[in-house]
């Protein structure tokens, strides 16, 4: 979509001073993440209705309030589908209060973003950086004041992040993941940053150069991270330096943070006690901001300001609020903090309470609805109960069924008459090698069970966090709790360049199953080694030096050689796919990689073994993280070229990989190996010969 012509700065005439630039924002409409499947396998993010409006209409609110004249929206899943909304809304119009340019994109992280955005040169001066799911009424020209100002003295302050004052027990808070901001108050600086688990003994681990340095210094754990961001062009040139950075926090800030003495780069904070300020980022905080909404603590964005042309929401006693045309038997009840859209009619008997109803739904007689979310043009049959579950747009569920608490119900599923979803079961018609499961929907349903991916370790962050959900029921994979490194951006996979199938039951093997202690351990360890291994290849350190290291991190978190394995495998897929992007070829990069650290890879494998199970392992590990690369087949080609002409991996431990079903589990791990195809073949044929051979003499 073509951006409206700009709003901005132009010369004035001689003797004039020229106007400001124009203020712009970069809008990731694409949180590069899983956190709301299965409804994104289907729908953009930012489009998912909150409070019956979509996501995307909140944050373009909150910036056009802001001052906003430009905004540059990244969008790579469904873009079409974002691009149809946004040509029919009224933000493309010509009284639209900004310009809105759409960038396709097949960035697989904010950073890949960033450094696109650099590339493009559409930046002109210093921006808002915001996610396409900010829900915010806070003022900010404060924020853009004092940024400005601290600019025109210091021009190595390049970034300012504004943080709201929440207390400690705050709904939209996580529960298992907290951010730590460790704030010089007079600089309003950020010297630290940390993610911590409270319910493991809390303990920072900072530099003693920022406590000699800072003479006093503010430990902030009460702080909502905002995901507003005042950015100057500095920022986006850091993000093309440091290719390996992907997520703001947990690559950018820290980044930045630790390469302080090096570059001299600040930066900032700016934390208000005042207005309204959270992100949706995960299905916890969708309840909870929902909740903030009804409640009206986010106000002018509640139901009845009627955000969009064709809303038409009066709000009544209790906070409901409805539009015309609700059609409410008069035995049915509705009770507080509660959303009815247009043409929804609601039978004798029912009670709906703590719920979001939206347009054209039919709720029959005798439902009971609690803290539920139910889309539009659902169908709800008589005497059923959910409870606190998510039922997506044209969802059939028949009579006498029970949704219990966490269920999430996609779009089109029927369930048949007296079917029961246990709580944290996720139900979806998207085509996988799964039909429809009588056991999961019922005689005479459609749907199915989604299959869990060991990948989507985010999902896990609200399953466990969340109100509405239960872990113990969800079948989460110790994998996926292993990378759990950060609740809301760190080292996630995109939906649209993911398999619709997951391979959960297909990677057992790998995955232990470990007590949450234990898999908060190997999360710890699998960020500690990865983020080292990554530095380490950087700088260009010699393996010696990196094995070192690693060892002593193994000894000191008491890890297993397979945690050893995958983060070794991780880490040099990583730096392969960053040196591949940056323009070097899978050859290259391959031969710069795996061979001067030879070592490295010798302690994860080893050779000589009558069994090869390491060797097969650390090949899935390294295939299944090729499969989410733009050009994983031709680096997994190079990589096993390099392991064979090197003797890393052996014969049989090549063929034992091809053979292990876990290698040929989806269609996806089928392709990213078929490159590879011919080396097997002269592998296993020549060390059939040499065999022949042996017994021959």
């Amino acid at each position: 979509m073509a951006p409206k012509a700009k709003k901005g700065a132009q010369k004035g005439k001689a003797g004039e001073e020229e106007r400001e630039e124009p203020l712009q924002a970069v809008v990731f409409a694409d949180a590069f993440e899983t956190k709301f499947s299965p409804f994104t396998l289907e729908r953009p993010r930012c489009l998912l209705p909150l409070a019956n409006t979509p996501l995307i209409e909140y944050t373009l609110e909150f910036l056009a309030s802001a001052g906003v004249e430009e905004v540059i929206l990244y969008c790579g899943n469904h873009t079409d589908q974002v691009e149809e909304y946004l040509k029919r809304s009224k933000w493309t119009r010509e009284t639209a209060p900004l310009a809105l340019d759409i960038i396709r994109s097949d960035a697989r992280s904010v950073g890949d973003a960033m450094r696109d955005l650099d590339q493009k040169q559409l930046i002109t001066g210093d921006f808002i950086c915001v996610y396409g799911d900010v829900i915010a009424n806070i003022s900010m020209q404060a924020a853009l004041w004092a940024h400005r100002t601290r600019r025109e003295k210091d021009k190595k302050a390049i970034m300012t992040m504004i943080l709201r004052e929440a207390g400690d027990a705050h709904r939209t808070k996580s529960r298992n993941l907290r951010p730590v901001f460790v704030v010089d108050p007079e600089a309003q600086r950020c010297v630290h940053y940390e993610q911590l688990r409270p319910r493991d003994t809390p303990r920072l681990d900072i530099a003693e150069e920022v406590l000699v340095d800072h003479t006093e210094v503010e430990v902030r754990e009460d702080l909502i991270d905002c995901g507003i961001d005042i950015c100057t062009p500095e920022v986006l040139a850091q993000y093309t330096d440091n290719f390996d950075w992907q997520a703001p926090r947990r690559g950018f800030l820290y980044g930045v943070l630790k390469d302080y003495e090096t570059n001299l780069l600040t930066i900032h904070t700016h934390i208000t006690n005042e207005g309204y300020a959270a992100r949706v980022k995960n299905l916890q905080a969708y309840d909870a901001v929902t909740r903030d909404i009804l409640s009206r603590w986010t106000y002018p964005l509640c139901p009845d300001v009627n955000l969009l042309p064709d809303q038409s929401y009066q709000l009544h006693k209790g906070n409901v609020y409805m539009e015309h045309g609700v059609v409410l038997a008069r035995s049915s009840t509705v009770k507080h903090r509660s959303v009815l859209g247009r043409a929804t009619s609601v039978g004798a008997g029912s009670v709906i309470s703590d719920s979001v109803i939206g347009r054209r739904c039919v709720i029959g007689n005798r439902v009971k609805i609690q803290g539920a979310y139910i889309w539009d043009d659902a169908r709800i049959g008589d005497d059923t109960v959910i409870e606190k579950a998510v039922v997506a747009r044209e969802a059939v569920i028949g009579q006498r069924c029970h949704v219990q608490a966490g269920a999430l119900i996609s779009y089109r599923v029927k369930l048949a008459d007296g079917t029961a979803v246990v709580g944290g079961r996720k139900l979806t018609r998207m085509p996988t090698s799964k039909t429809a499961d009588p056991e999961v929907v019922g005689e005479g349903g459609d749907g199915h069970e989604m299959e869990e991916d060991d990948e989507d370790e985010l999902l896990a962050e609200s399953l466990v966090s969340g109100d509405i959900y239960n872990l113990d029921a969800a079948r989460i994979s110790s994998d996926s709790i292993s990378t759990l490194d950060s609740d809301e951006e760190e080292e996630s996979l995109p939906e649209h360049h993911r398999r619709k199938s997951g391979r959960s039951e297909s990677f057992a093997s790998i995955n232990s199953d470990e007590s949450g202690d234990a898999r908060r351990k190997a999360a710890d360890f699998h960020h500690e080694a990865t983020t080292s291994i990554i530095d380490a290849l950087q700088k260009g350190d010699d393996a010696d030096t990196i094995q070192l290291e690693l060892q002593g991190l193994k000894l000191s978190s008491n890890a297993e050689d397979k945690q050893v394995r995958r983060a070794v495998a991780t880490s040099l897929m990583k730096r392969l796919a960053a040196l591949v992007d940056s323009g070097v070829s899978p050859k290259d990069a391959v031969a710069k990689t795996l061979l001067p650290n030879k070592l490295i890879i010798e302690r994860c494998v080893g050779t000589g073994r009558e069994q090869y199970e390491d060797q097969v392992e650390f090949l899935l590990y390294m295939q299944n993280d090729a499969m989410r690369r733009q050009q994983g087949a031709k680096i997994l080609l190079h990589v096993c070229t390099s392991l064979a002409h090197n003797d890393l991996v052996e014969p049989e431990g090549f063929e034992a990989w091809w053979e292990d079903a876990r290698s040929s589990s989806s269609e996806e791990l089928l392709a990213v190996r078929a490159d590879t195809k011919p080396l097997i073949d002269v592998l296993v044929d020549d060390d059939d010969e040499d065999e022949d051979e042996d017994d021959s003499e």
